[in-house]
């Protein structure tokens, strides 16, 4: 008997959002990534309170946005593993919420997103 790979469409998926400091990106897309999330977005953003900032004269520091696709069943866990790097110091700080990825088309492209990787025995 040989291994055969079939396509079964895996758990669900989410779209992580996380809004760090510009220098801790790489930290938190690694932390991220150790999760089983294969695709990941980085690109600047602005903080919710740079507008303010702006009015004051006080400089505002650069964000970025850490888009993740992550399966539903890690995403609890993450977005607790992300609270908890918040809480080291100023330079931690950040935002991150999920939301449900709705659909996609094709179950390859949809097991590799989710990190399946399952092989049964026919």
């Amino acid at each position: 008997m040989s291994d055969v790979k079939k396509n079964i469409a895996p758990v669900k998926l989410e779209l992580l959002f996380a809004i760090v400091h510009n220098s801790k990106q790489a930290y938190f897309s690694s932390l991220i990534q150790s999760r089983q999330a294969n695709l990941q977005v980085t690109m600047p953003c602005k903080g919710t309170t740079h507008l303010i900032l702006n009015y004051l004269g006080l400089a505002d520091r650069p964000k970025t946005l850490v888009l993740s696709v992550v399966r539903s069943d890690e995403a609890g866990e993450i977005i607790s593993l992300l609270h908890e790097h918040f809480q080291k110091g100023e330079d931690y700080k950040g935002v991150a919420f999920t939301v449900p990825f709705s659909s996609m088309i094709g179950t390859l492209a949809y097991g590799f997103l989710s990190n399946e990787k399952q092989v049964i025995n026919a």
